[in-house]
């Protein structure tokens, strides 16, 4: 055996050994837990898979009562997670702001049939037809965002790869005059998931008001249900003291979700399970304002109807009446069953879904409450982890034999790097064992052995004509920047 090919082993090995130490470590449910401890107990038997959940927080109403638990951990740093401890709780505030249409509309400040231009004068475009009923119940046939340019795709887009709020400086004069240049489709009057509708209704109602959505929502629902530790956060500042820190279910943290244009659809709200089986108990009992939102008004399918903001789901011969929330580093479930008065409310600080942890805890079995498996970004992740810790060390080796010269060597060695490092960051370890990524820098580190070896007999620049070669390395380095922009926290 050669020397190169005995070194290169050796350094292979060694470097994935090393690798273990700094190996993604997908947060896990640890076993500490607070508040009633047989809840804990049944909650831990309803979670199909503690990896990638850090913590959760729980409460389950039944009889009248209300028992609530938390297991796990609120943040790095181990701290426990309490029933009072706040999330971040997305697009549960859709269920919030359709109550607030139902109450406006029974106190006659506002008809569920009028069209939003109507209320929100502000608002120019076709999207003034659009009715306040068919914002709340997503048939307003406009899109789940707005979009105002190439830059807002990129932005959104750049935010979600880094962990970064992809609604900053998105207020309600921005959603506004973003709505403006959006006008309602041909699925007008059928179910189509719309943030913007949402975000619409809400500041719509909280023009009418004459208050911002934030008071209003503390004026009408909030205060009068005694949620005092519910707030929104329109800024970094507004972030509720002892929250949970949010993260993927790979274990990257990502940044809180703030800004006012899109508050009523879920961006900056936090609350905790405390605070929700208020909500819950109230909206059952039917004493909650605007608790007629939750009563279902349009047929989405076989199976689903939708209200004022609350969806309606039958299992079988049972209906579970829920709204789900998802940010970048939480996932929240709030749902309800009338025939038996029993609800609940899970919230969790990774994106790892929660929902077949509430389903479970209302009664329906697994084959009802896990669904159809893992949803596409699930596998997005896995597959980013796979391909982008392999990708680096396997272009290397095959650069390694091909390359005629060093200008085409280097770059493969920078990649080889930062693949390794876009994997570690990217991927979602909670799908792939962790112990794939030593072995890839095991492959990667024996790929630049090699090209040590080989870089002495090599000549600078061959073959191609230099300015084609040159413009090939400038382009591989402009993306070498672009992939170190997003490994920078």
């Amino acid at each position: 055996m050669r020397k190169p090919t005995v070194l290169t082993l050796v350094v292979g090995l060694v470097a994935a050994v090393a690798a273990v130490g700094i190996m993604p470590r997908a947060p896990r449910l640890t076993g500490q837990s607070t508040g009633d401890t047989a809840l804990a107990a049944d909650v831990r038997a309803a979670v199909p898979d503690p990896e990638g959940h850090r913590g959760l927080a729980v409460a389950v109403l039944e009889n009248g009562q209300v028992r609530t638990a938390g297991l796990g951990e609120r943040d790095a740093a181990g701290r426990p997670v309490e029933p009072g401890t706040p999330f971040e709780i997305g697009s549960i505030t859709k269920a919030m702001t359709g109550m607030l249409l139902a109450r406006q509309a029974a106190t006659g400040a506002v008809r569920p049939d009028e069209p939003v231009g109507t209320v929100l004068p502000a608002l120019t475009g076709p999207a003034r037809e659009a009715t306040l009923a068919e914002l709340a119940s997503h048939r307003s046939g406009l899109p789940r965002l707005a979009v105002t340019s190439a830059g807002d795709l990129v932005g959104t887009w750049w935010a979600n790869v880094t962990g970064g709020n992809p609604y900053a400086g998105r207020d309600a004069r921005w959603l506004l005059d973003a709505a403006g240049g959006e006008e309602p489709g041909d699925g007008r009057g059928q179910v189509h998931y719309s943030n913007l509708g949402v975000a619409l209704l809400g500041q719509a109602l909280a023009t009418r008001a004459g208050t911002s959505y934030p008071e209003l929502l503390d004026r009408e629902l909030l205060r009068p249900l005694g949620m005092t530790a519910t707030v929104v956060a329109t800024d970094a500042g507004a972030l509720p003291p002892g929250r949970a820190e949010g993260s993927t279910a790979g274990g990257r943290a990502v940044d809180a979700w703030v800004g006012g244009g899109y508050a009523p659809a879920g961006v900056g709200p936090w609350s905790t399970a405390e605070d929700l089986a208020r909500l819950l108990g109230a909206t059952l009992a039917g004493t909650a304002p605007g608790a007629d939102a939750a009563t279902p008004r349009f047929t989405e399918d076989d199976r689903n109807r939708v209200g004022y903001g609350w969806f309606t789901t039958r299992y079988g011969d049972r209906e579970i009446v829920w709204h789900n929330g998802a940010t970048g580093g939480f996932h929240a479930y709030l749902g309800f069953e009338r025939a038996t008065g029993r609800g609940v409310v899970v919230l969790g600080n990774t994106d790892k879904g929660v929902e077949s942890i509430g389903l479970r805890l209302l009664g329906l079995p697994a084959r009802d409450a896990d669904g159809d498996g893992p949803p596409l970004p699930v596998w997005i992740g896995a597959g980013l982890a796979v391909v982008l810790t392999f990708l680096g060390g396997l272009s290397l080796l095959g650069a390694t034999r091909r390359a005629p010269d060093r200008l085409t060597l280097a770059p493969a060695v920078a990649w080889a790097v930062l693949y390794l490092a876009l994997g570690h960051r990217l991927g979602d370890w909670s799908v792939v064992p962790g112990w794939f990524w030593p072995v890839g820098a095991g492959l990667s580190a024996a790929g630049i052995v090699l090209a040590a070896y080989r870089w002495r007999g090599l000549p600078p620049l061959a073959g191609a004509p230099p300015w084609r070669r040159l413009t090939s390395a400038t382009f591989s380095a402009l993306l070498a920047a672009l992939a170190l922009a997003i490994l920078t926290p």
